[in-house]
This record gives structure tokens, C-alpha cells and sequence, in this order.
């Protein structure tokens, strides 16, 4: 893969309808796809933490360990490791 050069636009989404329509179609995307790990793993809270590593996701963690669909670029226990 090559890099191709690019600008960064801060708050890119309230200047350009183009941006501001790929962001709605990713938070939609991201939802549904939180969603349907939500039935995949219930334990996990994902319904209400949508992938953020609140308190009960990090005990459900410690307790079941990590799925393939953790990001592992995370801090997931907040506890340093």
C-alpha cells in the first residue's frame, strides 16, 4: 500500500457535507456492529458501553477474557497491563 499525501481538516464534519455524511455512515456502522457483538457476547455490556472500557466491561474482562474483537491497542484493564 502506498501512502498518498492529504490534508487534516479539523471539525471536518461542520465544514463539509461529504465528511459529515462518512461520519454518520461510520457512528450508524459502528452501532450496528456493537449491536450485534452485544448478542455475540453479552457479557461484555456491550449495549450500553459501545466498545468504551467502563468498570463492568473491564471486570467482565478480567473474568472471561478478551475476544477477537477487543481492540488490543487498548489499555482494556485500565490497571496497566
Amino acid at each position: 500500500m502506498y501512502p498518498l499525501p492529504h490534508p487534516t481538516i479539523v471539525k471536518g464534519d461542520g465544514k463539509y457535507l461529504s465528511i459529515a455524511a462518512a461520519s454518520i455512515l461510520a457512528k450508524t456502522y459502528r452501532d450496528d456492529y456493537m449491536n450485534d457483538l452485544a448478542k455475540e457476547y453479552p457479557q461484555y455490556d456491550w449495549l450500553s458501553n459501545k466498545g468504551y472500557p467502563t468498570k463492568k466491561h473491564r471486570d467482565a474482562i478480567r473474568q472471561y477474557g478478551i475476544t477477537p474483537h477487543h481492540r488490543k491497542s487498548y489499555n482494556l484493564l485500565g490497571d496497566g497491563h
